[in-house]
Formats: C-alpha cells, sequence, structure tokens
C-alpha cells in the first residue's frame, strides 16, 4: 500500500462522514490521497450489527474515493488507553505514511470520542519513535510521525481554530453519511429512536456547517481545532 496524504482516525464507522467527509473529499479532487482507520466496529450501537456496519462503511469508502479503510475491532465503548491498542495504531500510521492525521474531537457526548482522541494523537507521536519496533507484511517497519494532527468537531460544539470551506462537497458527503442506512433517518425503521435517527439530525449537521461557513465568508464548512499553532507564509494565505 503506498502513501496516503490524509488519514483520518474515527472511533466508529460514521465517525469521519459525519465531521470530515467534506474536507477528505476537497483534498480527493485537490488531487491527495485520503484513508480512513476505524477503532471499533460501532457493535454497540442501538440500531443496526456490526455486520451491517461494515457494509455501510464499505458504501460510504467508494463514495468518497478512499485508497483505504481499516478497521482496528477494538471494543465499542470499552476500548483503553492501552500499549497494545497504541501499537495497533502506531502500525497503521507507519503504514501508510500520512502527512496529515485527521481524529475525533477532544471531548464529546460520546466518551469513545474523547478516548479515541487521545489514543490517536498519542499514537502520532510514538510511531516517530525509532526505538519502537513495529512489523508488517513480515517487514520491519520505519518510523514515521505526521506533520500535523487535526480535531474535528462532532456532536458538541467547540470553537474551531480554522475551518476548511467544503461548500462544493456538501451534498456528496451527506450521501457518505447516508450510506449508514440503519443508523439515521428511515421513516419505515422499526429500530429504536437514538440522537441521530431523526429527519431533524441532518438539518443539525447542515446548521453547523452554516454557521463554520458564515465565520469564513462561505456558505459550508468544516472546523478543527488544533494542538499546535498552525503557520501561514503570508496574511494573504487567511481569510
Amino acid at each position: 500500500m503506498s502513501q496516503i496524504d490524509i488519514l483520518a482516525i474515527g472511533a466508529h464507522p460514521d465517525d469521519v462522514e459525519l465531521s470530515a467527509a467534506g474536507t477528505l473529499l476537497k483534498h480527493r479532487a485537490l488531487g491527495f490521497s485520503t484513508g480512513i482507520i476505524d477503532l471499533t466496529q460501532g457493535e454497540l450501537g442501538s440500531r443496526g450489527t456490526k455486520e451491517t456496519r461494515k457494509e455501510e462503511a464499505a458504501d460510504a469508502a467508494e463514495i468518497l474515493g478512499l485508497s483505504a479503510r481499516v478497521n482496528l475491532k477494538m471494543a465499542d465503548g470499552f476500548f483503553t488507553h492501552s500499549e497494545e491498542n497504541l501499537l495497533l495504531l502506531v502500525e497503521q500510521i507507519r503504514r501508510f505514511k500520512p502527512s496529515i492525521v485527521l481524529v475525533n474531537a477532544v471531548s464529546d457526548r460520546h466518551p469513545d470520542h474523547g478516548k479515541g482522541s487521545k489514543l490517536a494523537s498519542e499514537a502520532c507521536f510514538l510511531a516517530g519513535l525509532r526505538r519502537i519496533e513495529t512489523n508488517w507484511d513480515g517487514k520491519a517497519q520505519e518510523a514515521h510521525r505526521p506533520k500535523a494532527v487535526y480535531h474535528y468537531i462532532q456532536d458538541r460544539y467547540l470553537k474551531p481554530d480554522f475551518a476548511i470551506d467544503v461548500t462544493d462537497f456538501v451534498e456528496q458527503k451527506f450521501d457518505s453519511i447516508k450510506a449508514y442506512k440503519t443508523q439515521f433517518w428511515d421513516p419505515d425503521s422499526t429500530e429504536p429512536k437514538t440522537p441521530i435517527s431523526g429527519e431533524e439530525f441532518f438539518e443539525f449537521l447542515r446548521g453547523r456547517m452554516a454557521e463554520f461557513g458564515r465565520s469564513i465568508g462561505v456558505r459550508y464548512a468544516e472546523g478543527y481545532t488544533v494542538e499546535r499553532l498552525p503557520g501561514v507564509d503570508s496574511l494573504f494565505d487567511l481569510r
């Protein structure tokens, strides 16, 4: 597998689609390669099964044009900040050698999001330490540390440190979200209602993107928080 320019990591299948799909679609259109790592199979979800979630994630990956999608099968709801889980991520980071990694929100309604955020961020650092030994396909891996880690914003509002104009990719983003047919609005579904299964949830998502877009003078945007101060070459790089 060749290098992937932007690697997005989510605690559950659909985390990335909900919060960063527009960003991935835009950069793919610009010629960059993209991929997703799902930490869990979302097996504790109130709707659907891990089998249907797997099929839906594959459909979403096709819509997004991903170069790769990997599920690490950590325990939904119960994965821990352990050496074992860190090394699973270190292997993937070294495998794909991304320049930029997008990870879960630093804190959110679902506790897995904050846990996933910390786990992925630390793994990005550890992947750059050459004395940590990992193997892939029977070969020793080289150390690799991404240039930047950015946290996407999920259910709860967080003030973004920057936002990306995704206006031209909003409808395709929603197509990738709707690939998760068991999870979101379906008037014929007999499964339990959840905070994301109502028709109004799509209005919330669109409103959030409109709010971030208004802040930078565009129609729709996705927001991110940073771990370190970002730099620009010129004041004219800023909107």
